[in-house]
């Protein structure tokens, strides 16, 4: 059987879809520079390192620091998941298009309205404790969307959950260019929702398959 996968710890960058300054005046140039080439860079390096020494440890039969290693898969292994996500569900400003009509539906459906998901996303974005993620999910096990607060990308997630549309609240994505006023950038970050993607991504996580964005993306 052949399966394309990623090869143990040769986890790549992904480029960005869009030019470093494409979501200027939501997000700088500055910031996207640092944030991508910096901070998703480090996830990756540490994903890499974290898959590498476990393959060590099993060659060895040594787990004396499974612990640490685990914690390191688990950190930084959705750091790079989360962000690659992040930067396809953006789009530069006026090219996101609007929410599709399977998001809609299954945002209706379950939250009641529109507007009411919108104020429970933002709500939960600008609450999350210390640095971390507001994330909208598709839940298989329920064959419905929720939306979660993640910390530290690994914490306080739904075992079986698709990330749909992730907004990343660690004060690198924003200090820069909001200083301490969250809310202010979740409100200007709705405004570059690349909602295109969401909806290709809602109707292939219910249809038990990644889109190929994802794909592209995530270096399969």
């Amino acid at each position: 059987m052949n399966f394309n996968y990623v090869p143990l710890g040769q986890h790549q960058l992904p480029p960005l879809p869009y030019s470093y300054d494409a979501l200027e005046p939501f997000i700088s140039q500055r910031t996207m520079r640092i944030h991508h080439d910096k901070h998703h860079k480090a996830y990756v390096d540490g994903l890499n390192r974290a898959e590498i020494n476990l393959s060590d440890a099993r060659k060895k039969r040594d787990y004396e620091f499974i612990k640490y290693w685990e914690k390191e898969l688990a950190f930084n292994g959705s750091g790079h998941i989360l962000h690659s996500i992040f930067w396809t569900t953006m789009a530069p400003p006026g090219m996101g298009g609007n929410p599709g009509i399977q998001t809609i539906d299954y945002i209706n459906s379950y939250f009641g309205n529109f507007g009411a998901f919108k104020e429970q996303f933002i709500s939960a974005a600008e609450k999350v404790e210390g640095s971390g993620w507001a994330i909208l999910i598709w839940q298989p096990a329920w064959r419905r969307l929720e939306i979660l607060q993640a910390e530290k990308h690994q914490n306080l997630a739904q075992w079986g959950g698709i990330p749909i549309l992730v907004c990343d609240v660690w004060e690198h994505a924003y200090y820069l260019d909001y200083q301490n006023e969250r809310r202010k950038f979740i409100e200007s970050w709705w405004g570059i929702i690349n909602w295109n993607e969401v909806e290709n991504r809602l109707i292939f996580a219910f249809n038990g398959q990644l889109p190929l964005t994802t794909i592209n993306t995530m270096g399969y």
